[in-house]
């Protein structure tokens, strides 16, 4: 344990500084006059009668952009007219009120001003299925009336509890989704994706090994881990990279 903390206080020291000449890859904002407006990354339900599972993350506004992100997921069943969305929101519990929201709107709106990425995507045939099931699941989510933003439960254990139950998502969430990891008082469970096998200690130490997510190491609620289809690392407050050469920008001169 010696050698580990020193290690781990260098590369999390890297990644600050990387987003210190980097900042837009987290930008926080005043939640009072952030952008909330669509980006326009869903597709319009008006001329996409298919049934539509989409899962979004957008980094978190103020400060705690710099570590994490916020994640939720939409739905749209066959011929459905609108998106149905499924998020955990913190500030509910202020009022006593369940912390899972459940409400039609666009789903691809910017979250505080940061513009929202498509983290898995499901569309067509024996998506309708899907959407009951996450439906299903989305309603047995044991932590209603609890949030706590480090190390969870919060909006990523949401989410990931979700992805657990509907492994058909295949979903990957990066490392940057502080509180996937969380299970609560249990220590054996499937890696957030479903698939694979999770140990963790509240979220807090623990170590998973998936198809899906690869292999993925939790400190303090920090992952680090390594990804082989395809191949990329994952490191904290970064996120997930690409190691695929073919993935890279070209320039030209």
């Amino acid at each position: 344990m010696s050698r580990v903390l020193p290690i781990f206080f260098c590369v999390l020291l890297l990644n600050l500084i990387l987003i210190a000449i980097f900042p837009s890859c987290a930008q926080a904002q005043y939640w009072w006059n952030a952008s909330r407006e669509p980006v326009g990354i869903a597709p319009d339900p008006a001329t996409n009668p298919e049934a539509i599972i989409q899962v979004y993350g957008a980094r978190a506004f103020g400060w705690r952009g710099y570590f994490g992100i916020h994640t939720w997921i939409a739905v749209k069943p066959s011929g459905a007219q609108s998106y149905t969305i499924y998020e955990v929101i913190g500030w509910l519990r202020r009022s006593q009120r369940s912390v899972l929201a459940v409400y039609e709107n666009a789903p691809d709106r910017r979250w505080y001003g940061n513009v929202p990425e498509i983290l898995a995507e499901k569309r067509g045939d024996g998506v309708d299925a899907l959407i009951e099931k996450i439906d299903l699941a989305a309603n047995r989510y044991p932590y209603m009336k609890d949030y706590t933003m480090w190390p969870g439960p919060n909006s990523n254990t949401f989410t990931a509890w979700v992805s657990r139950a509907v492994p058909e998502l295949q979903l990957d969430l990066p490392p940057t989704a502080i509180g996937k990891d969380y299970l609560g008082y249990r220590f054996i469970s499937h890696a957030p994706s479903g698939s694979g096998l999770q140990i963790s200690f509240f979220g807090l130490l623990g170590v998973l090994i998936s198809a899906v997510e690869g292999i993925e190491f939790n400190f303090l609620g920090l992952s680090f881990g390594i990804n082989w289809n395809p191949l990329a690392i994952k490191l904290p407050l970064l996120g997930r990279i690409e190691l695929n050469p073919w993935s890279w920008p070209v320039t030209e001169n």
